[in-house]
């Protein structure tokens, strides 16, 4: 009788996505926190990870053009393919005035809506005072749920207070929890998958599974005969 052994998983990617402009800057240690905790969690699972950061800082300027004119320049699309092949993402931002980063909100506007479809995310904020502690929840989910992204149940927020409170680690552990938890299960590529046809989308975007040619449009249908000149059947 021949043994066979399980083949092995492949090894995952996890992006962090900070927007923390300081150095070191809380939102980035606290991404870092995260991070870490995610990946541990993965290894009890008997999956191996791979932590990509992309920092928002330095691509200011090109996120601010791509604003503006509508195309990313080199380094932006360097940090969108980032995105596009991770199995699961951190996003962290400072909260100034009420409200997430300028820096943080722009980068997410730049990007193609179709770029993390079911892919699992993680969102973590800090700011100087507790009172901001519902931004998250009131501004960064529902971006994410607008980008069809599977956000996991738990968000973390830090402000000063808590970086010495065993809540705040409690939480950590929960929220990475879930996230290794949606990354190890694959589900994302699973409803990626089966459900990317019903999705409305957006002709050549940077999206893994985006339609790349003028192949994969339907010229067929109505709306495209009349702007191809005919009538519509």
């Amino acid at each position: 009788m021949t043994d066979t052994a399980p083949p092995t998983a492949r090894p995952l990617t996890l992006v962090v996505v900070n927007a923390g402009l300081s150095d070191p800057s809380s939102s980035r240690l606290l991404a870092d926190r995260i991070a870490q905790k995610t990946v541990a969690a993965l290894r009890e699972q008997g999956r191996t990870a791979t932590t990509r950061l992309v920092e928002l800082g330095p691509l200011a300027v090109d996120i601010a053009r791509a604003v503006v004119s509508g195309n990313p320049g080199d380094r932006l699309q360097a940090a969108i393919r980032e995105l596009a092949t991770a199995d699961g993402l951190i996003t962290s931002t400072p909260v100034y005035t009420a409200g997430v980063s300028g820096l943080f909100k722009s980068f997410f506007d730049v990007l193609d809506n179709d770029l993390i479809v079911a892919k699992p995310v993680l969102p973590a904020a800090t700011a100087g005072s507790p009172r901001h502690a519902l931004v998250v929840e009131d501004q960064v989910r529902p971006m994410f749920a607008f980008l069809r992204a599977l956000t996991v149940p738990t968000s973390v927020f830090a402000a000063p207070e808590d970086w010495s409170a065993t809540a705040l680690g409690e939480r950590i552990d929960r929220a990475t929890t879930e996230l290794a938890a949606l990354m190890a299960s694959g589900i994302g590529d699973t409803i990626a998958g089966r459900a990317w046809s019903g999705y409305q989308h957006r002709f050549g975007g940077n999206a893994t599974r985006a339609e790349q040619s003028v192949d994969d449009v339907d010229f067929k249908t109505p709306l495209m005969r009349l702007a191809a000149g005919g009538t519509p059947a």
